[in-house]
């Protein structure tokens, strides 16, 4: 079976893991993948992700925060640009998540970002997911 939307793949199974009360999530790694983890982490919605293994092999583990009454610190996340549907976005028309609760994750020339740092960079680009 091929995926076509690793990235929805990705948010599923971390929207999973915290309705499951899950410790952690693994999954195939790829760059943009361990992006989006780095940015979740930069933003506390995640304690910390690692990466194991070697070429195709390579897994990333994603490992869940929770807050001190044990609810997840991740209530929700939307995929946004899909392989269907793409959405982008200028850095000065990057969407607020909640009214700056949460955070957009965008995919720009400098990397990934959170809208946050992206309208601080002054760039824009593809508007991959909403976490909130």
């Amino acid at each position: 079976m091929s995926m076509t939307d690793p990235i929805a793949d990705l948010l599923t199974r971390i929207r999973n893991a915290c309705h499951g009360r899950r410790d952690h999530v693994v999954l195939p790694w790829s760059r943009v993948k361990e992006g989006i983890a780095r940015v979740l982490r930069e933003e506390g919605y995640v304690r910390d992700f690692e990466v194991a293994g070697e070429g195709a092999q390579r897994q990333l583990t994603i490992y869940i925060r929770y807050s001190d009454n044990g609810a997840p610190v991740l209530t929700g996340v939307r995929r946004i640009s899909r392989p269907g549907l793409r959405r982008y976005s200028s850095s000065k028309e990057a969407p607020r998540v909640r009214g700056g609760l949460g955070v957009s994750i965008l995919s720009t020339p400098l990397g990934l970002l959170a809208d946050r740092e992206a309208r601080r960079r002054g760039v824009g680009g593809e508007i991959l997911c909403e976490v909130w």
